[in-house]
């Protein structure tokens, strides 16, 4: 069976997947083909076009369309709990008890014209709505592996209505425990002093774990913004979460927290620097939503933890790579399998999987995030050959050992080998590099070619055969969701990749996995005592991840980079001599 899954229907981060016979083929967020971060109000049109290409799929061969979003029944608890919470806008209250599935309808045309422009036939090709937070538990569950009675949790901003899903997976079927819905959500909470920090959502809550640690949490009690209400919690949304005529407005703009919240914490931060008291309300929010999410954790899926020890995880929030680090210290926890792609983009992924398990299919576990496309090295020429800017390029011998070489040097390279990942995190297809041993290579890559603050923290691609060395633990880590103390040897050999609570968000590389990648580590081994690189994503602040040779020669020449290898092609600037 061949499963399409799209994804768009909260106008952020449309995606499109593709399964065959429960093997994911192919996996891209549309971002990276119009270039535009978070790809607003559009629908996954390049995307879906790219995952047929890759896959060698015609539009007319496609079974079945899944999309994350679905209707939610009059009779549901969701409709009712959302119309009581917002009873201060009722119109929202209203429109939820009246018109709930509005959206619901709007997106499912939306679907439906994306496919004809695919050139799918909806008379033979089905097409499944959903629900949201299925999706992401689907991504998380269905792809983690895990045989055993598998505990699920879904921290998210908000789906349909529900934001919060705990339940559990079992011979393929997932159970639900408990929902919470909107506007009772952690992430929810979480993005509304992401915005109040000065970031926007969606792209800033990185931004606020990364600041976190230079604050202290105990220096502002945030408590009062989220209230326990029975086994659950319950949100106070006269300072965050807010709608309508509550919302804090500047310049035209409504934001998701109060006047009532300036009040009490003071201005909205603005600028890049982190400094006080800002970093110590950053610091205050990360333990908040840590607490909370441990606390309901164990509140609705403890036993089941306690029982099996596996826990999939997916969401937003599921990309808190600090809250993961305590989940994994549990005792009663022997292993966290988080969606890589675990925002939106990954529910084009989740309603796949779901649809294809619901029929029976065997799902092949997700060892690996190179899902999109590739380019081949006469496409990289071609590119080359277009190029207006000046540059030089020669064809390598040994990719992986003269890359080394340059970044033992201590310079910067860009890295682009093969397909493409999918999800927000570089993990060795489209890459920039650094030698985590030389001191300020992570100061000149945020300033320099980043372009963004200096206090982000960079993370380490590590060979797997001394990466429980580093991290003290052989816990898997092969997708950058799970920070790890380093070990104190390490501290002082890797300076660059540690951050200021000495942790690091590590990148465990396998050989079977990305075997150029691989070799060059140990070329790093060879030159630099350490398997490591410095990995961070290549593009610049506020632009997606690249995907062509074309733009990451335009990321090339909009940086200070001086080195790209592009496939087998060393490229650097300047007049051929």
């Amino acid at each position: 069976m061949i499963i399409l899954g799209l994804s768009g229907a909260l106008n952020h981060d449309p995606s499109a997947a593709l399964l065959v016979d429960g093997q994911t083929v192919a996996a891209s967020e549309e971002e990276r083909f119009l270039r535009d971060k978070h790809a607003r109000n559009r629908m996954p049109l390049e995307a879906a076009r790219s995952c047929l290409k890759t896959a060698g799929v015609k539009a007319r061969d496609i079974d079945v369309v899944a999309f994350p979003y679905a209707p939610i029944s009059l009779f549901s608890k969701a409709r009712w709990h959302f119309a009581r919470r917002y009873w201060y806008a009722p119109d929202r209250s209203l429109d939820a008890l009246l018109n709930g599935n509005r959206r619901f309808r709007r997106n499912r045309r939306r679907v439906l014209d994306t496919g004809e422009m695919l050139g799918i036939d909806w008379k033979r090709t089905e097409f499944v709505p959903v629900e949201h937070h299925l999706a992401h538990a689907s991504s998380a569950y269905h792809l983690s592996g895990f045989t055993e009675k598998t505990a699920i949790m879904g921290v998210d901003g908000k789906g349909e209505y529900a934001t919060t899903f705990f339940g559990y997976g079992e011979n393929g079927r997932i159970h639900r425990i408990k929902e919470f819905y909107d506007p009772d959500s952690l992430s929810g909470v979480y993005g509304a002093i992401t915005e109040y920090l000065g970031f926007e959502m969606l792209d800033g809550e990185y931004k606020v774990m990364g600041m976190a640690p230079y604050g202290d949490a105990g220096k502002y009690d945030l408590s009062r913004l989220i209230r326990h209400k029975g086994r659950g919690f319950e949100v106070d949304t006269s300072y965050v979460n807010t709608v309508g005529l509550r919302r804090h407005k500047e310049d035209g703009i409504g934001y998701y927290f109060s006047d009532k919240l300036l009040d009490w914490l003071g201005p909205k931060r603005k600028g890049d620097v982190a400094d006080e008291p800002y970093i110590h309300y950053a610091a205050s929010m990360q333990k908040l939503f840590e607490d909370w999410c441990l606390e309901l954790m164990e509140t609705y899926l403890g036993g089941i933890l306690r029982e099996t020890g596996r826990l999939a995880f997916a969401g937003g929030g599921a990309l808190n790579v600090k809250l993961n680090q305590r989940i994994v210290a549990l005792d009663h926890v022997k292993e966290l399998f988080v969606q890589p792609a675990a925002g939106d983009s990954g529910t084009s992924l989740g309603a796949a999987t779901f649809v294809a398990a619901a029929r029976g299919e065997s799902l092949a576990p997700m060892t690996h995030v190179f899902l999109g496309p590739s380019y081949s090295n006469a496409e990289c020429v071609e590119a080359l050959e277009a190029c207006r800017e000046p540059l030089n390029w020669k064809k390598l011998e040994d990719v992986p050992e003269e890359t080394a070489q340059l970044l033992a040097a201590g310079h910067p390279v860009a890295w682009f080998q093969g397909r493409m990942e999918f999800g927000p995190r570089a993990l060795g297809g489209r890459s920039i590099l650094g030698c985590p041993g030389v001191a300020g290579i992570a100061n000149r890559i945020n300033e320099q070619i980043k372009f963004r603050e200096r206090w982000r923290p960079f993370c380490p691609s590590v060979l797997d055969r001394v990466a429980e060395e580093i991290i003290q633990t052989d816990h898997p880590a092969p997708f950058m969701t799970i920070t790890f103390d380093v070990a104190q040897e390490w501290k002082s050999r890797i300076p660059e990749v540690v951050h200021a609570d000495g942790t690091a968000r590590v990148h465990v590389v396998e050989e079977t996995q990305h075997p150029r990648y691989y070799s060059l580590l140990e070329h790093m081994e060879k030159l630099t005592g350490n398997g490591v690189v410095l990995n961070t994503s290549l593009n610049r602040r506020g632009e997606p991840m690249v995907c062509s040779p074309r733009d990451a020669l335009n990321m090339f020449f909009g940086s200070d980079l001086q080195y790209l290898v592009l496939e087998d092609y060393l490229v650097t600037k300047g007049e051929d001599d």
